[in-house]
Order: C-alpha cells, then structure tokens, then sequence
C-alpha cells in the first residue's frame, strides 16, 4: 500500500497539529459509547459475564476513562505523533491478553484520539532460555484466543516470526506507524529487546512502555532495589488505593485499517521453533485468558477459604493454581486480586494473605530483577550472603549429586524426589516445597555458584512459569537469603536460612506427598 503524499505545513503550523502522547483527552466524537461490545465468549462463565459487566460500568470506552499517566513511561526522545500516520501498534510482549491490559488499552486510547487503526504484534522468537515446547505450546494456545478476540474487535493481529529487531522495526517503517507502546519486564533479555527495538526505530516515532503486569508501576512503587518485603510493603499498599482500579474495556474499534491482515498460520509457527519437544505439555492447565479465569473462579469457590490455612500443606488443594497465567500475562493479577478481594468479609485473613503472595511478594520480586541485573547470581546476593556462602564452600557435603541425578529425581530424599518428579510431569511444584527443594540442592552440589545454575535451570525448564523474576527471586532466597536475613550458622549453609526432612514431617503427611509422586507412578 502506497502512503499518501502528506500536505505541507509551516513550523508553526505542523507544531500545532502534533498530538502528545500523556495529553488529556475527553473526547466524544469517537461514538465509542455507541458501540456493540462482543458478547462473552467461552461456555458464559459467571465470572467472566461478571467482569464484562464490570467493565462496561467502569467505562464506556478508555476514551472516556481517566488513565494513570503513571502507569506510562516515554522511552523515545519524542512523544508527538506527526498527523499522516496510518496506526498505532501495540506491541504485545509479556502480557498477553486483550482484555485488563494497560498497555493495549493506552494504546487504543492513542488510536481512538488519533482516529486511526489498532494493531497488535506479537514477535515470536524460535527460542528463549531453557523455555520447551511445554511453555511454547501454552503460550501459543493463549495467543490463539488473543487472535480471536482481536479479530471480533476490529483489531488486526500479526504473529511476526523472528527477534523483534529485525522484524518490528520494519513493520512499523512499512505500514507508517505513528507510535508504538509495549509492555514491561525487568528481565535482562526483555530489556536488550527493548533496546534494540529503541534503536531500530525510524526516526521521530514515540515509542512508550506500560507496566500492565504489576498493579503498581514498578518505578512508582519504589526507586531503588527494596531490601525486604517489609521495605516495600507499606510502599505497594499507600499505592493501592490509586492503582487498583477496575479496568475500562478494550471495544469495537471504529477505525478499520488498510492493510490486509491474514490470518495466522499457528502450525507454521509452532514448526518455526527450535526449542526441546521431549518436556511434554501438560493437560491440567487449559492455556489463555478464558482458562486462567476459570482457574481463579475455582479458586474462589473452592480453595478460598482454606487458602491461609493450608496453603503449605502440599497435600492440601489450597493454592490459588494461577502462576503460570500470571506468568504469561493470560491473566492480570489485578483482575485475581479485584475479584478475590471482594470477598474479604468471609475470608479476611485469606484474601489478605493471597494480595501479600500476589501483589507484594510479586512486585518484590519485578523490584529485585529491575534494579540488580545479577538477579541471577552469586553477585547479586547481599554481601552478608556472600561471605558467608564462601566461608563455608569447602565444607564437606553428605551427599553429592549431577545434574543429571537431580534432573531425574535420583537422590536419596524421597520428598525431594517426589517434589522434582511433580515438577517435570504436571509443571507445577507445590509452592513450601520449592523453598525445601532449591535449599538440598545447596546442601548437594558442589558450590553455591553451582547450585544457583542447577535449580535456575531445572526450575526454568520444567516449570510453567519458569523464567520469571518469581523464579529467579525464589532461587535467590532459598540458596542466597535475598530478601532474608542471616540465622544461625551451621555446615554448607552458613547463614542462610536451613530447611530439613524432620521440619516438613512436623508441617504436613510427608508420606502421603512421596506415596502420590514416585517413580512407579510415572513408569509405563
């Protein structure tokens, strides 16, 4: 598609046509409020009609809606869009969904003020860390739903397949963009392709970033890297009352596009990776936004009530399930916690200890990854934990193991072999037994530079919502005693926190976890 010859303006003239991106905007000659919201798709869950009607109560459109300019960060050195441009693109990274994002609906406010066309894209790369076809897979099944409702909205979608250098930058240059928003991550690979995607850009185009994964922005809650949750805590929770809104909806959009969009080959995609196909995909957890609600609906009606009481018994069905939606942005965490909040009355101290897990722990961790670039390493640890990891690195170990021991669920621990085997066939390691599981790593391998690598990895490979800054922060705490403090010394350990076989049968049926998952379970 040929771009039309733009008209010419003065200096002054041209100044005057621009439009700045954190501009206020109350609009109406959008109709938005006049038009038909797709009806709730998915068998008409209660939950999921609830919150359509929650939306459209909160808002005709995000047009009429007042969006937290602190939720926006300008990454360009311009923020006005030149009139003549054909779209606005929302580049679609860590969160993805359509509806209760940030980022898609800052966008849409953009296209609906500049009277132009919605895009999504989304870049897919034929690898990423130790991710498999397991996470592949369900990440692709939730981009599949994306597509659809993209679709119903009036707004086109492109899978674009390659690194997000070389493939958006020429997107945008070829279709005349006039301003691209993405989402945020505080992880060191997100972050270069951000860089390079800055770099790449055609000139004089704004490109801006939205933290539409954590409910307060990370750079708002805190400016520094927080010490503990009891550093950030009060911080998050004086901000909640600004940031914990009920989300406009993401509607029709009125102004179509000239570029003809096909639809997405998703068996050409998923033969596009280059990633391990032997960590099979797992049946338990139905990929994308439809699925993670109903998740969190069951969670509510069922595990709730319980859910302060008996969230570390692994024996128990008390966790709210939801990580690995969290994790792939099918599911905003402020949607888990605006609908689980509601029932604060019956289940005070429930509900107050799901928003410290969520919310607090959470965005501690984004915090720890944003701030501290060794959020993976040995030296990102608090120099206490260092010193004290070192005194005590020649200290002879009882048992050591491989790799590859460890990857099988060999070890002499039936607990810590139960654990590892739920991790590698169900993805999903019940959350106490993950503090136990990376700490015998600690006591089993040679070094605590070698037993960060081993529980990164394996936690990376195996786990649905491996390669998230909750991983790497866990693995930290558990071998590194970040966002802990220092306890009594004792072998290999030193001063971080220990854990042990005995204290876990004190907690919960040691023997029922290791009679559910062993080895026999899972031979044919």
């Amino acid at each position: 598609m040929q771009r039309k010859s733009s008209t010419k303006y003065s200096v002054k003239q041209l100044k005057a046509k621009k439009s700045k991106l954190l501009e206020d905007d109350h609009h109406d000659d959008y109709a938005c409020k006049r038009q038909k919201l797709p009806e709730v798709t998915g068998g008409g869950k209660r939950l999921s009609d609830a919150i359509c009607i929650s939306r459209r109560e909160t808002a005709s459109s995000v047009a009429e809606f007042k969006f937290n300019k602190k939720r926006v960060r300008i990454l360009s050195e311009t923020e006005d869009i030149v009139d003549g441009s054909d779209g606005i693109l929302y580049w679609m990274s860590r969160d993805q969904r359509v509806h209760d994002n940030w980022a898609l609906l800052f966008a849409q406010r953009l296209a609906l003020k500049q009277k132009q066309p919605l895009h999504v894209c989304f870049c897919l790369v034929p690898r990423f860390l130790e991710a498999t076809i397991r996470h592949f897979g369900f990440m692709l099944c939730g981009l599949q739903e994306v597509e659809k409702e993209c679709t119903e909205l009036d707004i086109s979608f492109h899978l674009l397949i390659g690194y997000a250098k070389d493939v958006l930058p020429e997107f945008v240059k070829s279709n005349h963009i006039g301003a691209v928003v993405t989402d945020f991550s505080p992880l060191r690979v997100p972050l270069q392709w951000l860089q390079d995607v800055k770099d790449r850009l055609p000139e004089g185009i704004p490109f801006v970033q939205v933290d539409a994964h954590n409910i307060v922005p990370c750079w708002v809650v805190s400016d520094k890297q927080e010490y503990a949750a009891r550093t950030i805590r009060k911080k998050i929770h004086d901000k909640l009352p600004e940031f914990l809104t009920e989300f406009p909806p993401v509607v029709l959009h009125p102004h179509c596009t000239k570029i003809k969009t096909k639809e997405v080959d998703w068996e050409k995609a998923r033969a596009s990776l280059e990633v391990d196909h032997t960590v099979k995909e797992v049946d338990w957890a139905k990929p994308g936004t439809l699925g993670g609600l109903a998740v969190l609906e069951s969670f509510i009606s069922e595990r709730l009530k319980i859910y302060s009481s008996d969230r570390n018994d692994p024996n128990k069905e008390a966790l709210s399930n939801l990580s690995p939606w969290f994790h792939f942005g099918q599911l905003a965490v402020q949607r888990a916690v605006l609908e689980v909040q509601k029932f604060r009355s019956k289940y005070r101290e429930s509900v107050e200890s799901f928003i410290e897990e969520s919310v607090v722990r959470r965005e501690l961790s984004d915090n720890f990854c944003f701030y501290n670039p060794r959020y993976d390493s040995l030296d990102g640890a608090f120099e206490w934990a260092r010193k004290t990891l070192e005194d005590h690195t020649k200290d002879k170990r009882t048992h050591l193991y491989s790799r590859a021991e460890l990857e099988e669920g060999r070890t002499h621990d039936p607990l810590w072999n139960a654990a590892q085997l739920q991790m590698v066939h169900e993805g999903k390691m019940h959350g106490f037994l993950r503090m136990y599981w990376a700490k015998k790593i600690l006591e089993w391998t040679h070094s605590p530079a070698e037993a960060l690598e081993i529980s990164i990895y394996l936690n990376d490979r195996y786990e649905l919502d491996g390669r998230d800054p909750n991983g790497y922060v866990g693995c930290m705490w558990s071998i590194c005693g970040t966002h802990d403090q220092g306890w009594s010394e004792r072998a290999v350990f030193g001063k971080i926190r220990y854990m042990n076989y005995a204290g876990c049968k004190r907690k919960f049926d040691v023997n029922q976890f290791e009679y559910r998952y062993n080895h026999k379970k899972f031979t044919p």
